[in-house]
């Protein structure tokens, strides 16, 4: 399981993708809280994060990046509305975690075919999976 300091920076990491529009919208601090408490994260520590800086951590094995891939997928998703800057800036976090580029663009491309753009999770691990060899 990931280390606390790989937790935080997973909640931070997607905080920053929150506010990058200036505003973090109730359903996305709604989303936000449910993925710290699957973390193990403290309501306070939580808090903290929407002030604070910190250090930056790239999950370690590829599973734990898709999963944080797929998370800021679902985050991007909960307003009902995609912006460009939103879906270049989730290529460009997918890319920064060492992500196939393909599966990132196909993962991008096929979610409007899914209510609400959620992409199931056997299907996204498909993605990533044949894009593996």
């Amino acid at each position: 399981m990931s280390s606390l300091k790989e937790k935080l920076s997973i909640l931070s990491e997607m905080i920053a993708f929150a506010k990058a529009d200036n505003e973090v919208k109730p359903e996305e601090y709604g989303f936000l809280q449910s993925v710290a408490e699957q973390l193990g994260i403290r309501q306070e520590a939580f808090e903290t994060l929407f002030h604070e800086e910190v250090e930056h951590v790239i999950p370690k094995s590829e599973a734990d990046r898709i999963l944080q891939f797929h998370r800021l997928v679902l985050l991007m998703n909960v307003d009902n509305k995609q912006e460009q800057s939103e879906i270049n800036r989730i290529h460009n976090i997918g890319l920064g975690m060492g992500l196939p580029p393909f599966a990132i663009e196909q993962v991008l491309s096929i979610m409007h075919q899914y209510p609400n753009n959620i992409v199931p999770p056997k299907v996204l691990i498909g993605i990533f999976k044949a894009h593996h060899n």
